[in-house]
């Protein structure tokens, strides 16, 4: 086995790929980053590519005698990047892979943009029949295209490929700034806009957790998966017979309801709580075929994603990270 990881030193990446040569499944198999911007440390199993997906040549070095692919390479609110690597990159890995004889296996780590998260409405649980809706913005564009683009050469060439369709993935005290007042909040919507400013600012210096109301007036539900659980989908799939021209949704069992996180951590650690009234939809990534055809379990629920994000304590040399660009 021979392993093209594109995003190989990502957030999701950087855990994938221990995980990976740590597995006793894939011992023999050799993995080939293609890199642009940063590189991996030395290692005799892994062998570094440098150059863009954008450039077709760089990919085509990348792929000599790969046998799987695994894309977790993405660009967000950046059009040009977006184009060349949601796009023109995907099209790159995809024209090789299928004129490639030793090619067996096309990973692709898409996301639940391509079905709008919460800025679309369902009316009924999102599973992988469900219809895309992505919401505006070219990053959401590009995870819909890649994920037609895979369908198509599914299609076209009969090519043996799956999709990982993820949320909002979390890792160390993600979550606990996702939900966090402040300069320091992590991702978005920004708390400014959807409350004053004034008031933004004196939660800041409180501990008070945001309780997002959805359109009907309801505790939001967003869906949100842990890295970890990421990773074991990924392993569960390669060379899996089951994931064979398969779409999954990667996700926690059930969305994390911001009313039972608002309750948790007022409970747990004596936050006080704060309304925030939104124009968003509450939505749930049904996860059950991953669950029934993969055999794959997430371990992370909401309490659990509170906890690892509360007691993680980030280090001086582990600063929070953009992972890409947007």
């Amino acid at each position: 086995m021979k392993v093209l990881m594109t995003g190989a030193t990502g957030k999701l990446g950087s855990h994938f790929l221990p995980a990976f040569l740590s597995d006793d499944r894939f011992s023999d198999a050799l993995v080939i980053a293609l890199c642009n911007n940063r590189t991996l440390p030395p290692h005799d199993r892994t062998e570094v590519v440098r150059g863009s997906l954008s450039d077709r040549s760089s990919v085509e070095q990348a792929m000599s005698g790969v046998t799987h692919v695994v894309h977790m390479a993405a660009v967000k609110e950046s059009p040009d990047l977006a184009m060349d690597v949601g796009v023109k990159g995907m099209f790159h890995l995809l024209e090789a892979f299928r004129s490639s004889p030793a090619a067996r296996q096309f990973i692709l780590i898409g996301g639940d943009c391509s079905v709008g998260h919460i800025f679309q409405e369902y009316d009924s649980p999102v599973t992988e029949t469900s219809p895309r809706r992505a919401y505006p913005g070219c990053y959401a564009l590009t995870k819909v295209i890649e994920e037609v683009m895979l369908e198509q050469y599914q299609i076209q060439y009969g090519i043996n490929g799956c999709c990982l369709r993820a949320p909002w993935i979390m890792e160390k005290d993600d979550f606990r700034y996702v939900l966090k007042f402040g300069e320091d909040q992590f991702g978005g919507p920004p708390w400014t806009d959807l409350l004053p400013e004034d008031e933004v600012a004196q939660r800041s210096q409180q501990n008070a957790v945001p309780l997002m109301l959805d359109r009907a007036g309801a505790p939001l539900k967003r869906n949100f998966v842990h890295v970890s659980d990421v990773v074991s989908a990924i392993l569960a799939a390669l060379d899996s017979s089951a994931a064979r021209q398969q779409l999954f949704n990667i996700a926690m069992n059930e969305p994390v309801d911001y009313g039972r996180v608002a309750e948790y951590l007022k409970d747990t650690r004596g936050y006080s709580v704060v309304e925030v009234p939104t124009g968003f939809f509450s939505n749930w990534l049904d996860n059950t075929k991953a669950r029934l055809k993969l055999d794959w379990r997430p371990l992370y629920d909401f309490k659990a994603l509170i906890e690892d994000a509360w007691t993680y304590v980030r280090a001086s040399n582990d600063p929070r990270q953009i992972w890409y660009p947007g």
